[in-house]
């Protein structure tokens, strides 16, 4: 059995379940309805709302607090917990965008996540590589489903070499464990050309399609490269897109026919790199792996299509300005010149990411610095500047230079508004800011 090392409260809300019940902040929660607890997935999977027995450790005391919350969620209960201490990843893959960072960002940049409790509750990747056969069993008993797993490639040779671990084991047998254990596992495929393409990139997809439904999807990707990175790797041009598309929609036709699902995914970058159209929106399931880069895009353009801008009235002065990378670039511009002809002043600005470099065209890794230079000499006085939220660290408006909006706001002189990374938040965007400007 797993030690208790508790987890601590680090806010207690006011006039909360919990602060009712006499929890309070800097709390260690050492056990409940009698479990063990290690982390936040121990609380979430012990935790009962028809009655809840909390063993608390306070000033070296141990006190037990019975509450009969009637609430679902674990959250509903007012208390935030101190993050556990994230494992870390030992490999040295040839494409570790980590790898490829300049020097001076800020340090949780520099993080190389392998937690197989940040795929369980936020869909991070890992690659199985520093998996314990504690750790395996916990995942089979709590059933943590679903799991978001690297894959690669399924030739453990090519794998071991991909992921610069000749440690890192047979993927295969943790794809067979999980699957034995019912775990459903979503799986992605980081397409280096000259080492996982081609005939090895239709094997791994083969060997991981004889786990469905438990592998529940496979996603394609290209490799991302900086202006910084010190490995040698060839990019993904044209023709590798292509190849890789052609080979996925083969897949797809028998997939569909067999299963009625695609399953096996090519991410939005390769079509946009092939000039191949994106395929039917219908046709990407339930978007499993929408977060990572595959039907953005399309949904993107399903959801500007059917916009109701018949009854939109625009009596702002000012010009609302967005920027996105190049990649994005041409599909945002298209929205914002329908969006003029509803009478809304809008001017998207295509960012080069000078930063990471131009091979870099992904707007979610743009920086302040970018925007800064590349605005400078676009933005007026009174010009709304819309920021997508996309670009900020992930509860903060911040960027990964840590440049700020209040930075943006000051050096370009215009006001901010950050919206979310949809036609719906663009949209919303607009109006809140023009109502407020009437």
């Amino acid at each position: 059995m797993r030690d208790s090392k508790g987890v601590v409260i680090e806010e207690v809300a006011s006039k909360s379940l919990s602060e009712k019940a006499g929890i309070k902040k800097g709390d260690t929660i050492i056990s409940l309805n009698g479990n063990p607890i290690e982390d936040i997935i121990d609380l979430m999977v012990n935790y009962n709302e028809e009655s809840s027995h909390f063993l608390i450790r306070r000033d070296k005391k141990n006190l037990t607090i019975i509450m009969n919350p009637q609430t679902r969620r674990l959250g509903n209960l007012g208390m935030t917990f101190k993050q556990f201490k994230i494992m870390t990843c030992k490999n040295n893959c040839i494409f570790c965008f980590v790898m490829q960072l300049p020097k001076g960002l800020r340090r949780t940049l520099y993080l190389k996540d392998e937690d197989y409790r940040m795929s369980f509750l936020y869909g991070n990747y890992i690659t199985c590589t520093n998996l314990s056969v504690e750790d395996k069993k916990r995942i089979a008993k709590q059933r943590l489903s679903p799991l978001y797993i690297s894959v690669h490639c399924t030739d453990t040779s090519i794998r071991n070499k991909m992921l610069g671990n000749p440690n890192a084991g047979e993927i295969l047998k943790d794809i067979s464990f999980f699957a034995k254990n019912r775990i459903q596992m979503h799986t992605q495929i980081v397409l280096c050309p000259g080492y996982n393409d081609n005939n090895h990139l239709s094997k791994t997809i083969s060997d991981l399609l004889r786990f469905y439904p438990h592998v529940a999807s496979i996603a394609v990707v290209p490799v991302g490269l900086t202006s910084h990175r010190k490995k040698k790797i060839k990019a993904v041009e044209k023709e590798d897109a292509q190849n890789a598309i052609e080979l996925i929609n083969r897949y797809q036709v028998r997939l569909r026919r067999k299963y009625g699902e695609s399953i096996v995914f090519a991410a939005d970058e390769l079509y946009i790199k092939s000039g191949i159209p994106f395929p039917p929106l219908e046709q990407y399931d339930d978007f499993p792996q929408i977060e990572n880069g595959v039907g953005m895009v399309p949904m993107f353009l399903r959801q500007a299509k059917k916009a109701r801008l018949k009854d939109w009235t625009s009596n702002n002065k000012s010009r609302f300005i967005t920027f996105t990378g190049t990649s994005f670039f041409p599909y945002l511009s298209s929205f914002a010149e329908v969006l003029k002809k509803s009478g809304i002043n809008i001017n998207v600005f295509k960012i080069e990411n000078s930063f990471f470099g131009n091979s870099v065209t992904v707007a979610g890794l743009l920086t302040g610095r970018d925007v800064i230079k590349s605005l400078s000499d676009a933005v007026e006085k009174h010009d709304i500047l819309l920021i997508p939220n996309v670009v900020m660290k992930e509860g903060e408006n911040v960027f990964l230079d840590d440049v700020s909006v209040h930075d943006i706001e000051e050096v370009l002189g215009v006001k901010t508004v950050v919206i979310e990374s949809t036609v719906e938040g663009l949209l919303k965007g607009i109006k809140d800011t023009a109502t407020k400007h009437l």
